[in-house]
């Protein structure tokens, strides 16, 4: 008989080692800084701490998310367009 644990997806956070950058407030995800554009960020990019990794837009506000660690970027948790939550892991810098 499966434990109530083993039933429960794993979260992918979890996997990886290294700093999680969390969203600080509800809102959509924006990996780039229009639909026809580059993503701020890639898998396997460098950055240091204050570059910008993408946008939450919150009522018609667009508030730009910083790395807050120096390193490189592990996995991209969510995808272009979702919707976030208030502590959602957006990244994994390691």
């Amino acid at each position: 008989m499966p434990t109530r644990a083993s039933e429960q997806p794993q979260d992918s956070s979890e996997k990886k080692s290294g700093n999680v950058i969390k969203s600080p407030l509800v809102g959509t995800f924006y990996a780039s800084p229009a639909e026809d554009a580059d993503p701020f960020v890639q898998v396997g990019e460098q950055v240091q701490k204050g570059k910008i990794l993408a946008i939450v837009e919150a009522m018609k506000l667009m508030n730009e998310i910083e790395s807050e660690f120096d390193g490189t970027i592990e996995e991209i948790l969510v995808e272009n367009g979702a919707p976030v939550e208030y502590g959602q892991p957006l990244f994994i810098v390691r």
